[in-house]
């Protein structure tokens, strides 16, 4: 398995003052992990997610933890889009008038933030660990977009809860693990090094579900599961707390094996969605790795 690690566990009573409500936390735990829902939260206006504030991080967090280019985009690109010439403290503190979308990756790496992610995460762990075992690899990501800004097509290997603090969007999902979405090859790719973005043609559209989120709003994605985002037309603050688990790693994994297959001029079969476990293809994909075979 990939190196992981994880937030040490907190014996603590019930709080009073939870994000996820008592009814958010029974519809995540009634439809986790393989249905994407709508929740409610209480975090629109917590101070570490203020635009200045989040200026601030941008200065602190590695380059290589920012990106940012232009919010008018074609739901499918071909590679990375390129940036809109301002800094990223400009694009966030003007990001109502700039036309741009950022992300502020492994939001973790900041001591606060990292606490606001833990809290945030643990909340929720009882309903996580009873599906699919401990939670691995807790990461945030913050998102700051223009008005009518697009997210373009792709997919992303985390359960991922996308929680809206500022502003509206609508998240187009598709069905996870349907090769006319995301072929196969596209997911073996993707697991040894290749992007996350994927080939949009208009005829996907019909398949698609819209899911509406404003702010007090929190929308779940399913680990692989493609999508796009328009944003409303005001500026968008929206903060993602994702974790991987024991059955992700597997399915990556075993991507990963798939892929060695066919360049032996097999065929593999496709992993099983959960609960599937995986763990053949992933223990020898696992192996042959080690042994240093993988090309």
């Amino acid at each position: 398995m990939n190196a992981v690690s994880s937030f040490p566990q907190d014996n603590v009573s019930p709080q009073p003052n939870r994000v996820f409500p008592d009814n958010a936390r029974e519809t995540f735990a009634a439809a986790y992990p393989e249905q994407p829902h709508v929740l409610e939260h209480r975090l629109e206006d917590h101070p570490l997610l203020r635009l200045d504030a989040l200026a601030e991080l941008a200065g602190r967090l590695p380059e290589s933890s920012i990106e940012y280019n232009r919010g008018d985009l074609p739901i499918g690109v071909d590679g990375k889009p390129g940036q809109t010439g301002l800094s990223i403290a400009d694009t966030i503190r003007r990001i109502a008038e700039v036309n741009s979308w950022a992300v502020l990756k492994n939001i973790e790496q900041d001591d606060r933030y990292r606490a606001l992610l833990h809290d945030l995460l643990e909340e929720l762990r009882p309903e996580i660990e009873a599906k699919t075992g401990e939670m691995l690899t807790p990461q945030g990501f913050v998102f700051i977009s223009s008005p009518n800004a697009v997210t373009p097509y792709h997919f992303d290997p985390e359960h991922n809860i996308l929680m809206q603090l500022r502003g509206s969007k609508t998240m187009t999902q598709f069905p996870a693990g349907d090769a006319r979405y995301a072929p196969d090859e596209v997911h073996e790719g993707y697991h040894l090094g290749g992007p996350r973005e994927l080939i949009w043609k208009d005829d996907l559209a019909q398949g698609g579900v819209e899911y509406g989120i404003a702010a007090g709003q929190a929308l779940f994605v399913p680990v692989m599961a493609p999508h796009f985002v328009r944003n409303g037309p005001e500026s968008s603050i929206s903060l993602s707390i994702t974790w991987r688990s024991d059955w992700s790693y597997a399915e990556a994994d075993a991507r990963g094996f798939n892929r060695e297959l066919r360049r032996l001029g097999l065929n593999p079969r496709e992993p099983g969605r959960w609960p599937a476990s995986n763990r053949s293809k992933a223990f020898a994909f696992r192996a042959i790795r080690k042994l240093g075979m993988i090309r």
